[in-house]
C-alpha cells in the first residue's frame, strides 16, 4: 500500500495573524494583503443592510452582510427549495466571522441585523424566526429550543411549531469547546441542522425529538482560538466545511460611530417583511411549497463554476476538506440573492454574487490556516503538479526518473517531486496513477514505478 504524503502543513494549531505581540508572526502576516472581497457581495438588500450598518461606523460591511444572510436564510424558512438531483436544498446557512480581538468589531456586526429583527416584530411577529443569543452547549438542548413536544411528569409540553431558529454565537469558541467533551455531540447536531435532518434522541434515556428543523448559524471567533480550539476531526468530518468563513475587519478607526437612523431601519426592516411575505414564511407548518429553479444563463454559469473553480485544485489536503461544501453553498447562497428580489427563478447574476462570496469565503479560509510561507510551498506543489500532467499528456506514461529527468532536468529535489506526485495520486478523483512493474533487463533493485494520467 503506498504511503500518501500529505502537502498540508505539519500543524494547524497556531496563527500568525493573533501574533500582535510578537515580532516574527507580525512579519509574517504582513507578508500578505487580507483578503478583500468583491463588492459584487453585497447585491440587493444584503447590501443595503450592509451599507446602512457600516456607514459612519468601524464596523466591516461584509461582516454585517453575512449576518443578515444568515438571519434571512433562517427567517425564510423550509418551505421555499431548490431542487438539484434528488436533493432538496433549503437557504439556510451557517456564517463564521473571523477577525482580531478588537479589531473584528464582531458583536456589532450583528447589531444592525437584531434592529432590523426588533421592527420585524412589531409589525408582524408571525414572520419573525426564533432567535437564541444564550450559547448552545449540548444536542438535547439544541433539540429543545425546537422540540416536538414530550411528556414532563403528568403534564404534556405542546410542540414548538415554529421551526426556523436563528442562533447567534459571539463566542464560537464555546461550540468548539464543548465539542471536546467526551460523549458532546453539538457538532454532529450541528451537522444535521445544516442538512435539515431530524434531531433525534442521542441517548435512549432522553426522549426529545425535533423534526424538520430549519436552524442557521452567525458565529463569531478570532483566528487563534479557531485554529486552536478545532480538532483535526472538526476540520475533516464535515462540520467545518458546512460554515460560510469570511476574514472582515475593521475598514477604519471612528472614536464616536454614529448609530444607524431609525428611519432606515424601518425601511430595511420593511423590505425585509415583503421578501418573507413572499416566501410564505408566517405558514410555519407548511414544507417545500415554493420550488425555485435555475434559469437557462444560471444553469450555464453554474455547470461553467461546477466543473472549474468549485472543484478546482486547492494544493492542500486540510484547505480542500474546509471548503469541500462549495457548490451546495453557492446554490443556496444564491437562492437567497434571488429571494431578495422577490423571485423564485435564479439568473446568472445570483450565481456571480454568490460566487463573490465563494471566493472570499476561500481567501479567507487560506489567509487564516495557511501562513506565507506555506502558502508559496503549496504554489510550488500545484506549479510542479502542473507540468507532470502537462508532461505525461505527451508522454503517455513514464517512470518516476523518466519524470525527473526529461521534466525537470533533474533540477527539481526529490522532496518537491515527491510532494508533487502524491498530491496529484491523492486529489479527488486522482488525476494520475502508480503501477509497479519489474525492471526491463532485470536487474535487481525496487520494482519500476510507472506514472499515467487517470482514464477519462
Amino acid at each position: 500500500m503506498r504511503r500518501i504524503i500529505d502537502v498540508t502543513p505539519a500543524s494547524h494549531a497556531t496563527s500568525p495573524l493573533d501574533a500582535t505581540d510578537d515580532n516574527d508572526g507580525a512579519a509574517v502576516a504582513a507578508h500578505r494583503n487580507a483578503p478583500q472581497p468583491d463588492p459584487a457581495c453585497l447585491y440587493g438588500l444584503i447590501g443595503d443592510v450592509a451599507r446602512a450598518g457600516s456607514d459612519g461606523t468601524e464596523t466591516n460591511a461584509y461582516a454585517i452582510a453575512a449576518n443578515f444572510m444568515a438571519y434571512l436564510s433562517c427567517a425564510v424558512g423550509r418551505g421555499v427549495y431548490l431542487p438539484i438531483g434528488n436533493t432538496r436544498h433549503h437557504a439556510r446557512l451557517f456564517c463564521l466571522h473571523i477577525g482580531r480581538s478588537g479589531r473584528g468589531r464582531k458583536g456589532d456586526a450583528v447589531s444592525l441585523v437584531l434592529r432590523i429583527d426588533q421592527v420585524l416584530r412589531a409589525m408582524d411577529e408571525a414572520f419573525a424566526p426564533q432567535i437564541h443569543r444564550g450559547g448552545l452547549s449540548t444536542r438535547e438542548g439544541l433539540a429543545a429550543l425546537i422540540h416536538d413536544g414530550y411528556r414532563q411528569g403528568r403534564q404534556n409540553v405542546l410542540a414548538i411549531e415554529d421551526k426556523r431558529l436563528w442562533v447567534v454565537e459571539s463566542e464560537f469558541a464555546n461550540v468548539l469547546h464543548q465539542g471536546r467533551r467526551d460523549g458532546n455531540t453539538l457538532s454532529a447536531a450541528l451537522r444535521d441542522c445544516w442538512d435539515g435532518v431530524d434531531l433525534k434522541p442521542a441517548t435512549k434515556s432522553n426522549r426529545l425529538y425535533a423534526s424538520d428543523p430549519h436552524v442557521c448559524l452567525s458565529g463569531a471567533i478570532s483566528p487563534g482560538e479557531l485554529t486552536g480550539l478545532m480538532s483535526a476531526r472538526e476540520l475533516t468530518n464535515g462540520f467545518a466545511n458546512r460554515f460560510l468563513i469570511i476574514w472582515a475587519e475593521r475598514t477604519r478607526m471612528l472614536p464616536f460611530p454614529k448609530e444607524t437612523p431609525q428611519v432606515v431601519v424601518e425601511q430595511l426592516a420593511r423590505r425585509t417583511l415583503e421578501v418573507l411575505a413572499f416566501v410564505r414564511a408566517d405558514r410555519h407548518d407548511e414544507r417545500d411549497h415554493l420550488r425555485m429553479e435555475l434559469s437557462p444563463q444560471a444553469q450555464w454559469r453554474y455547470a461553467q463554476l461546477y466543473r472549474g473553480e468549485l472543484n478546482g485544485d486547492l494544493g492542500d489536503g486540510v484547505i480542500g476538506a474546509l471548503l469541500e461544501r462549495r457548490a451546495p453553498m453557492l446554490l443556496r447562497l444564491a437562492m437567497l440573492m434571488a429571494l431578495t428580489d422577490s423571485q423564485t427563478r435564479i439568473d446568472a447574476q445570483h450565481i456571480d454574487a454568490a460566487m463573490a462570496w465563494i471566493r472570499h469565503a476561500t481567501a479567507s479560509v487560506r489567509f487564516v490556516f495557511v501562513s506565507a510561507a506555506e502558502e508559496v510551498r503549496l504554489a510550488q506543489v500545484l506549479e510542479l503538479s502542473n507540468r507532470v500532467l502537462a508532461f505525461l499528456r505527451e508522454r503517455g506514461q513514464a517512470t518516476r526518473s523518466q519524470i525527473s529527468a526529461e521534466c525537470f532536468k533533474g533540477k527539481v529535489p526529490k522532496a518537491r517531486l515527491d510532494a508533487s506526485l502524491e498530491h496529484l495520486l491523492a486529489s479527488t478523483p486522482p488525476k494520475i496513477t502508480v503501477q509497479w512493474g519489474e525492471r526491463a533487463d532485470g536487474a535487481p533493485g525496487a520494482p519500476l514505478r510507472v506514472y499515467r494520467l487517470t482514464a477519462g
